[in-house]
């Protein structure tokens, strides 16, 4: 039986992570959490998640656009650039939305984006895409 994909949490709401946990291992993937960009830059390299669901606004304003850019463009975390990064929040804008005139923005440019609260099945269906998008001939949970 192939593994279930691997989903890593990083979010500083424990409520929520505990939510989207037990929503997710309901749909047959397997979850861990982090509680902060640091914890979650540990925890990438500990588990090797197949797709990241991060906050933005997190113990520092914004923290959540820095582990972004960390993954996707620091050397040191060059095996995981094609990791598919799905930036959950309560803002509304996206980031290039927020920061239309910057030359940066593609740096903080996660894969999806959705917002807070989550409408469940729409959320469901952008991590099913994620994934696939990342492993085509993989099974995604379902």
């Amino acid at each position: 039986m192939p593994a279930s994909p691997k989903i890593l949490v990083i979010d500083d709401d424990a409520d929520f992570r505990i939510s989207v946990r037990t929503l997710l291992e309901s749909h047959g993937y397997e979850v861990f959490e982090a509680e902060s960009a640091k914890a979650g830059l540990l925890k990438v390299v500990e588990c090797k998640p197949d797709l990241i669901l991060l906050d933005i606004m997190m113990g520092v304003c914004f923290e959540g656009y820095g582990l972004n850019q960390a993954i996707k463009f620091q050397d040191a975390y060059a095996e995981f650039r094609t990791l598919p990064i799905v930036m959950v929040s309560s803002i509304e804008q996206t980031p290039d939305e927020l920061f239309p005139m910057a030359p940066e923005v593609e740096m903080i440019r996660p894969d999806s984006y959705v917002t807070k609260p989550l409408d469940i099945d729409a959320f469901l269906e952008v991590v099913k895409k994620n994934l696939a998008a990342r492993h085509p001939a993989a099974p995604v949970a379902g």
